[in-house]
């Protein structure tokens, strides 16, 4: 399916695929934070490059940070479960 989105002042068009099932395990993390910290997760959501609401953008911005910290150093890497 293709959307038609707004983006920096032109329209763009985006292409919808469906995921698979996660490889990975999870688990849950209840988390609180700030209403104005909602609404960036939202920002970002419309980017349609983090997910389809502010909780799967916080999800991914929070994973690719720890990758970077594992990247650099800051983090010990670890096995993948």
């Amino acid at each position: 399916m293709l959307y038609r989105m707004l983006y920096d002042k032109n329209w763009v068009l985006i292409a919808s695929m469906a995921r698979g099932k996660n490889q990975l395990a999870t688990a849950v993390l209840p988390l609180s934070t700030t209403p104005i910290v909602v609404e960036y997760l939202q920002d970002l959501v419309k980017t349609g490059l983090y997910g389809k609401n502010h909780t799967e953008a916080g999800e991914r911005l929070l994973a690719s940070t720890l990758e970077g910290m594992v990247r650099d150093g800051r983090l010990k890497a670890r096995p993948k479960r």
